[in-house]
């Protein structure tokens, strides 16, 4: 398995720094009450695109411009987050992009990737139909696919991470949220990198659980998909090369609810003001289960909010749970 170093990831980080600025990490007074333990958020919701995504994008495309000059369109399937990163770099580096979304996607998530100039095209149920139409739509215009995991993604990803782990050396966990594995290979590569202890333990839902039951079988597993709130974890068939990292390098994977996420996405907002979507409150919704366990008690944790895309009706509906 391969893990890039510092001066690669480093030097990664100073592409995404031409995009945006590095985002804050805080410890909230609530939320540490609420967890029961000390507790650093680290807050993706504040790139400019509201995610996590907008790192690892800025990266690959640098790299395929260069090494591939000659491609002039770009596609990938998404449920958002990706796309909308891809659309935010394929603008700076004068390419066209297609996204491909699931039937009943994020209404406001589609408007965002229109708004940054995508194509957006829906097709499928679920994100699996979704990939499929995108590669044949690659083959009939001549597109380049942009995955959703590769190296060069893992390798922006990972800059977040560098920020966290460099401003908090002593974490002693961090829970991060898996969708297709760019985020929790990011931080098992900064942790590489940088060569502090902390654990990391993955998160999925419960309603789309390909990694965590992959996790535990040590092979591919292909799970169902019925998530309602965290759609940015939708995923029913684990990516290969980051199932290799999340098997050999992480500690756990956890499963957590939709209303488990639901409640994390109030409690988020109640102590924080912060805005989360589902995904990004994944890891707060896994610390809340594990509060009064030994990985918790008088631990120092690192949780990512990676994104804060959800659409407002969605959101209205969630706060007014109890």
């Amino acid at each position: 398995m391969y893990l890039p170093s510092l001066a690669e990831l480093d030097a990664a980080a100073a592409l995404v720094y031409r995009a945006m600025p590095p985002t804050p990490q805080y410890s909230w007074p609530l939320l540490n009450e609420a967890v029961g333990t000390g507790v650093w958020v680290k807050h993706e919701n504040h790139t400019p695109l509201g995610t996590f995504k907008a790192r690892g994008a800025v990266v690959y495309l640098d790299a395929l411009v260069r090494r591939a000059p000659e491609v002039r369109g770009i596609i990938a399937p998404t449920r958002g987050n990706h796309g909308q990163a891809i659309a935010f770099s394929g603008a700076r580096v004068g390419l066209q992009v297609t996204v491909v979304v699931p039937h009943g996607n994020s209404v406001e998530k589609n408007a965002c990737m229109r708004g940054l100039g995508a194509r957006v095209i829906e097709h499928g149920d679920d994100f699996q139909a979704s990939r499929e139409h995108a590669l044949a739509l690659m083959r009939e215009e001549g597109l380049h696919m942009v995955p959703s995991y590769h190296e060069d993604l893992v390798a922006g990803v990972a800059s977040g991470w560098l920020e966290l782990f460099r401003a908090q050396p002593d974490l002693d966990l961090v829970l991060v949220p898996i969708g297709q594995g760019s985020g929790i290979c990011g931080a098992i590569a900064a942790r590489h990198a940088l060569g502090v202890k902390t654990r990391i333990i993955g998160v999925v839902s419960s309603h789309a659980p390909a990694y965590q039951l992959s996790f535990r079988a040590g092979r591919s597993i292909e799970a169902a998909v019925s998530t309602v709130v965290a759609d940015g974890l939708a995923c029913r068939v684990a990516d290969a090369a980051s199932l290799v990292a999340v098997l050999e390098c992480a500690d756990d994977v956890l499963a957590v609810t939709d209303d488990e996420v639901a409640r994390a996405m109030r409690l988020y907002y109640r102590c924080t003001h912060n805005l989360a979507e589902g995904a990004g409150a994944a890891a707060l919704a896994a610390a809340m289960q594990i509060k009064d366990s030994a990985l918790i008690r008088g631990k120092k944790i690192g949780l990512p909010l990676t994104g804060g895309n959800v659409d407002a009706e969605l959101f209205r509906r969630i706060l007014q749970g109890p």
